[in-house]
């Protein structure tokens, strides 16, 4: 086995390797952090692990009111149990929802403004009071929406049913620890679920345009690092290496994705804000769908992917068809209406996407009507509706 040990600065300091949960008051005092709030969500906050976490910092101090689609509300609740602790710092414990409320919190706790006055727009980030924000150290326990070495926020509007992205360059965590026995309780649709979403993260980001070979690097080895890992972290959970591998390849998503995402996010937001869906699973289904839809302009694009992933053919109609049996190798639904979403809001989604940041990212030219008939096919599984 090769060693899994490493200490890397790309973007941020990240201490990887097994049983580093053990340094985490180091990484709290390189962060500046004597008093932590940990932030983690309900389904974690009783496990052994969690009071493992509690224990080697010698504190009580613990906020679980998270949503799995985080709302407003679990960051105002998280800021009024920061300011009344007297907390000068944040454990971000947990998955993608527990980052990015630990996160935003953090954010917040020094702040006077409103949470939407620092959605991810033009300049709104210089809003922000750069010295009331908090210092994070994240600890991820599922590999997927990478937002350990984020610089941002997904949270929900509950009144516009739209996830917003709140963005800080200082948001971003001083220390990550990547400890890979804290994932290895993780059931395996959920295992599935959060490794798609990895790999969407790599995938979208390499085929969105514009130059950025440092992001197109990453998100291949990305791409390479899950096809062969997340296979094994599902059927073997107790697999250390595989899981360590999938941390990795978490990061390296959201590392990537600075280049940009694409209309499989940008349908899968809408999904979480008005059905809950599980963000993940969204965007596991509708990868392929969307695929299809790009694949006029990305084919020549996916052929060096197609030589990476060793697929017979080579080109983008084997990356496709990879895709799916990918999927359905890992239990992926192949329809969102498998997920009991229905087709009632087909137009509400169609407008909500294409009016989600990610679009700007898309592969290809796309309308609203596009995202409205895409949602649709991968609410049935009809692929000649996807390509219009």
């Amino acid at each position: 086995m090769t060693t899994l040990k490493g200490n890397w600065n790309y973007p941020t300091r990240v201490w990887a390797g097994p049983g580093r949960i053990a340094e985490l008051p180091e990484a709290c005092r390189i962060a500046g952090i004597a008093r932590p709030l940990v932030v983690t969500d309900a389904g974690l906050r009783d496990l052994p692990m969690t009071a493992n976490v509690l224990h080697i910092l010698k504190t009580n101090a613990i906020f679980a009111d998270i949503r799995g689609n985080p709302v407003a509300r679990n960051v105002e609740d998280g800021v009024a149990a920061y300011r009344a602790g007297g907390h000068d710092g944040v454990i971000a414990f947990g998955g993608g929802s527990a980052l990015d409320v630990g996160k935003a919190i953090a954010f917040m706790a020094g702040q006077t403004r409103p949470l939407w006055d620092f959605e991810d727009v033009g300049d709104w980030w210089t809003r922000a009071d750069p010295n009331g924000i908090a210092p994070v150290v994240a600890v991820p326990t599922t590999a997927g929406t990478g937002s350990e070495v984020g610089r941002a926020s997904v949270i929900t509007n509950e009144e516009t049913h739209e996830k917003k992205i709140i963005f800080h360059p200082k948001m971003m965590p001083a220390v990550v620890i990547s400890d890979a026995e804290l994932s290895t309780g993780l059931p395996p649709h959920i295992t599935a679920a959060t490794g798609m979403d990895a790999f969407v993260h790599c995938f979208e980001a390499y085929l969105a345009p514009g130059f950025h070979p440092l992001a197109d690097g990453v998100a291949l080895n990305g791409m390479a690092l899950i096809k062969e890992a997340l296979p094994v972290a599902v059927a073997d959970g107790k697999n250390i290496e595989a899981r360590a591998r999938m941390l990795a390849a978490a990061s390296m998503g959201a590392t990537a994705f600075q280049k940009g995402l694409g209309a499989v996010h940008s349908i899968a937001h809408p999904l979480s804000a008005h059905y809950d869906t599980h963000h993940g699973l969204a965007n596991a289904v509708l990868l392929p769908f969307v695929t299809a839809f790009n694949m006029p302009v990305i084919e020549e694009k996916l052929k060096p992917l197609a030589r990476l992933l060793d697929l017979p053919g080579g080109n983008g109609d084997a990356v496709l068809a990879w895709i799916l049996d990918f999927r359905k190798a890992l239990g992926i639904p192949n329809t969102l209406a498998e997920l009991g979403i229905p087709e009632d809001k087909a137009e509400i989604v169609g407008r909500d996407a294409f009016r989600d940041p990610s679009t700007g990212g898309n592969a290809r030219a796309i309308t609203e009507a596009d995202m409205t008939r895409i949602f649709r096919a991968a609410r049935v599984g009809d692929f000649k509706m996807a390509l219009g």
